[in-house]
């Protein structure tokens, strides 16, 4: 049983990097998120909140909050970074209104895309989950 907050810490440290690299995205660079980019941000947001209260206050029992949404928002980037990368797997759903779910603003070394660096982030977030305790530190 590991009552260490350094995981949960870095996982906080990793929501608030992939809330801050969106923000920047879409502010600075202004790269206008598609529809499953928003769905990836209304799971990854509440994460650095959530995250932080948890990590300040030490409570480790936030592991039950926390891994449906890093998971559900894994599962979305993942079919996001698929809808991207694979052939012919963009025609399942298709995105309609505004920027096409398909399309990449960055494709750095050839396969590292803003789905891609989100699912790292939920797999990351998941992970540190995984490996706290669940018992508020006292």
């Amino acid at each position: 049983m590991n009552k260490n907050p350094v995981f949960l810490y870095i996982a906080w440290v990793v929501a608030m990097t992939a809330v801050l690299g969106s923000l920047y995205f879409s502010e600075i660079r202004k790269f206008i998120p598609c529809e499953l980019c928003w769905y990836q941000r209304i799971f990854m947001y509440p994460l650095a909140f959530l995250l932080g209260i948890a990590t300040f206050r030490h409570d480790f029992r936030i592991k039950v909050y926390i891994l449906p949404l890093s998971i559900i928002g894994g599962c979305i980037s993942l079919m996001h970074y698929l809808e991207q990368k694979v052939p012919g797997f963009g025609g399942l759903r298709p995105c309609v209104n505004g920027v096409p779910c398909n399309s990449s603003y960055i494709n750095w070394f050839g396969f590292i895309t803003i789905p891609f660096l989100a699912l790292i982030a939920f797999i990351l977030i998941t992970v540190f989950m995984f490996l706290i305790n669940g018992k508020k530190e006292s």
